[in-house]
Formats: structure tokens, C-alpha cells, sequence
């Protein structure tokens, strides 16, 4: 597996540790690893992120579980491991 290099939490600047909280899981306060890979690059994490809010409130026929569900059937038939 790659090793990419981020910015943890505790190390973030002061943008950067509003962003982390604008795009943590706000039930739970966790920061998806896929997210945090963009944490050298803050505008390719707002791009990021922006474009997975959109994909996934998009569809407004399929409820939010449905869309999950989709993205994560999608993910296990491509073998991702996160």
C-alpha cells in the first residue's frame, strides 16, 4: 500500500483545522482518511469534498442510505480498501 503524507489533527494550521471540522463526520467527529490525503493541498480538499456533497445529495429520488449503499457496492465490486 502507498503511503501518502498528511497533516494530523493536532499539527494543522489554523485553516486547516477549520476545514478538518467542516468536513469531519459530524455525528462522530472522524476525519475519513480519504479526506486527510488532501491535507497538503486544502483547495483539493474543499474540491474534494464539495464534489462528494454534491454526488451524494444529487439524487434527490434516492434517499441518503440508498445513495450509500450504492457508493458502497460500488467501492467493494472495485476491491477499495478504505
Amino acid at each position: 500500500m502507498a503511503w501518502i503524507d498528511t497533516v494530523p489533527r493536532r499539527a494543522a494550521n489554523p485553516e486547516l483545522a477549520e476545514l478538518y471540522a467542516r468536513v469531519a463526520d459530524p455525528a462522530t467527529g472522524q476525519l475519513d482518511h480519504i479526506l486527510q490525503i488532501h491535507s497538503l493541498h486544502p483547495e483539493g480538499l474543499t474540491a474534494h469534498f464539495e464534489l462528494y456533497r454534491a454526488v451524494m445529495r444529487g439524487t434527490p429520488t434516492l434517499r441518503a442510505v440508498e445513495r450509500e449503499f450504492i457508493a458502497f457496492a460500488v467501492s467493494h465490486s472495485n476491491r477499495c480498501e478504505y
